[in-house]
């Protein structure tokens, strides 16, 4: 069995590119995630396994949001479990290009994963609201379900762009942007980082903070919705022309 020294090497080089990744998932949550791959491998975890134990991280937060009334100890509970279970999430993907145990079963049940996440992450906010809150207005109930709507939206256009692109053979171009432009993209991509989001739970503690920092994200992530509508449609419009 190789060390872990080892095995970490080779994760090292069987990374996915960093072009359209923000800072986040390029410095903490795909270092975190090959810890965790190393040690996957260690032990003899498929790339199901470690996706379903992540699912678990996940989904047990989510429910705490849902089901336990907020407080401080909840806030750093609910952030590690998130946190944990989307570095769990890259760790799949970088365990399977290791071992060469990928395989279209495990993209589709990654996918189904991080479907259900986006769904019942913004469910148990909205649960959490009508419970433990005392709103301002009923009209707070609806944030949770437009961030649903965004969140969902973004998730199926990227991944319709993705299939669409491979289907035509044609991937999304690389701009061939240097680096600099390349690092100011990955700061830009920040606030529309899952990671970036998970620290909104860290103000659980305090529930007017919490709502007003994921008001704020729920815009920011509406204005990149609209920027990726646009741009991915273009790319796709580019596609045909070049038939």
């Amino acid at each position: 069995m190789e060390s872990t020294g080892t095995v970490l090497r080779e994760l090292r080089g069987a990374q996915k590119t960093a072009k359209g990744v923000s800072l986040y998932s390029r410095y903490v949550n795909r270092p975190a995630g090959r810890v965790f791959a190393a040690g996957a491998y260690r032990i003899g975890l498929t790339p199901n396994q470690v996706t379903l134990i992540s699912a678990a991280f996940t989904f047990a937060a989510i429910a705490s949001v849902a089901l336990v009334r907020p407080s401080w100890g909840l806030a750093v509970t609910v952030y590690a479990g998130l946190a944990v279970g989307f570095a769990l999430d890259s760790a799949d993907g970088q365990l399977a290009r290791l071992t060469g145990r990928g395989g279209p079963d495990g993209e589709w049940l990654d996918h189904v994963v991080d479907c259900a996440k986006m769904i019942l992450v913004h469910t148990a906010v909205l649960i959490s609201f009508q419970r433990f809150s005392v709103l301002p207005s009923d009209g707070w109930l609806l944030l949770p379900l437009g961030f649903l709507f965004t969140a969902v939206l973004t998730f199926c256009a990227g991944l319709l762009r993705e299939q669409l692109g491979r289907a035509a053979a044609r991937p999304a171009p690389d701009d061939g942007a240097p680096a600099s432009v390349s690092r100011m993209r990955a700061v830009a991509l920040l606030p529309a980082d899952y990671g970036v989001f998970c620290l909104v739970f860290l103000l659980l503690g305090d529930r007017t903070a919490f709502r007003v920092g994921y008001a704020a994200l729920a815009v920011v992530h509406a204005l990149f919705l609209v920027a990726f509508l646009v741009k991915w449609f273009r790319e796709l419009k580019a596609l045909r022309a070049a038939d």
